[in-house]
């Protein structure tokens, strides 16, 4: 990539962002009379619900705080980061200290998941406070939520399984990839070890994360196979049946980058060498040749993938993808990921944003025409598309000079 090129891509991402993209989410999604966010958006930024998904709560409060931190100063973001954290902190916890999955708009319960997911938001919540704030109660709340969510991921049967382990005992890339993401993200934040919690031994954070890369790579990544599976048995045997073919390029891909993390901190060569195979695996299997863009789900035999929507478009793999090829070139030179990058830029910003609405569709037909025009729901919110753009406008920030 030359410098002309680095540059207009900088302002591009940058725009997109900073132009477009926050300032939605700030004019639609704070919700100033009851506390937290909006994220149930119509294609204009009007609300078709009030209920509040509490996960998306914390990646928001993540994202304001994070521009504040890493971005500007400006009041107004740290101020709807702490509109986020205050109705957090209010409504989202049980008596137990389970997060919920959803709430009212007031905050009254609506629906808990046998999922701990909440709590890595809430985690990345309270580290990117720490960040902006410097505030240690802040830094003792993220060690603390990362405990909760290792204490339900180690702990057999404290979380019920979906399917009966005794008659087929398996277990998911997802977790890991959080707490691969979420053991990252304390380590740079200074914190080394997470608290005992409800009995559970204390945890030394770069311990956890070096022991959750070397069981994914060891467990979920199968380079004869040519992919990463999203379930394996405990040991990392196939599972019977479709749910043991199953792969999600997106997770993948997000694992990818989650490792360059860890490997630029740490300087580990070895793990940028990993993520390469990883991203090549991901997007040779995910790449529709047909329509182009990123498949949602991929059978790895070959056979018919069961979910229904396998096919589709989807944003978040797309944002996910162009961090992760990005990065790889930028640590690499390797040629083939900037290919990679500029093809998956350019289908990327061909469909997925809105010039009349702003902001992005997150659900595309194969074809990548619109399937809904909401702009947010129980699982999208503002979380990948400002990350991927902010990632990607200060990788190519730091390359144009």
């Amino acid at each position: 990539m030359n410098l002309a090129r680095l540059a207009r891509l900088r302002d591009q991402y940058r725009s997109a962002l900073l132009d477009d993209v926050v300032p939605f989410w700030l004019r639609h999604s704070l919700d100033h009379e009851q506390g937290g966010y909006f994220t149930l958006l119509d294609r204009d930024g009007s609300l078709y619900g009030t209920d509040k998904p509490v996960w998306l709560q914390g990646r928001e409060i993540w994202l304001f705080a994070t521009l504040y931190a890493d971005v500007e100063k400006r009041p107004e973001w740290l101020a709807a980061a702490e509109l986020g954290l205050r109705f957090l902190e209010a409504h989202c916890f049980d008596e137990s200290g389970k997060m919920y999955f959803a709430v009212t708009r007031e905050g009254r319960p609506l629906r808990m998941r046998r999922y701990v997911f909440s709590e890595v938001f809430a985690c990345l919540a309270y580290a990117a406070m720490y960040r902006a704030t410097g505030t240690g109660r802040y830094r003792d709340r993220a060690a603390e939520m990362f405990a909760r969510f290792l204490r339900f991921l180690r702990t057999p049967g404290l979380a019920a399984a979906k399917v009966d382990p005794r008659t087929r005992p398996m277990k998911g890339l997802s977790p890991l990839m959080c707490l691969l993401n979420m053991s990252e993200t304390l380590a740079r934040c200074g914190i080394d070890s997470a608290p005992s919690v409800l009995g559970s031994p204390p945890a030394k954070i770069e311990t956890v994360l070096e022991d959750t890369i070397a069981e994914i790579l060891r467990d979920f990544v199968k380079p004869q196979q040519n992919c990463v599976l999203e379930t394996v048995a405990p040991d990392g045997s196939a599972v019977d049946g479709p749910d043991g073919r199953v792969m999600n390029p997106g997770h993948a891909i997000e694992c990818a980058w989650f490792m360059l993390e860890t490997a630029q901190r740490r300087g580990r060569p070895d793990l940028v060498a990993s993520a390469l195979s990883i991203a090549r695996m991901s997007l040779e299997r995910g790449w529709d040749a047909t329509y182009g863009g990123l498949l949602y789900f991929v059978d790895v035999a070959g056979k018919p993938a069961t979910q229904l929507e396998h096919d589709m478009k989807l944003w978040w793999p797309h944002n996910e993808a162009l961090i992760a090829t990005l990065m790889l070139h930028q640590m690499t030179g390797d040629a083939e990921m900037e290919r990679w990058f500029e093809k998956l830029h350019e289908w990327t910003f061909a469909h997925f944003p809105d010039a009349q609405h702003g902001e992005w569709y997150g659900y595309l037909h194969r074809n990548g025409s619109v399937s809904t025009p909401i702009k947010g729901g129980m699982w999208k919110g503002a979380f990948h598309v400002p990350r991927g753009l902010l990632y990607c406008w200060k990788m190519l920030e730091k390359a144009a000079g």
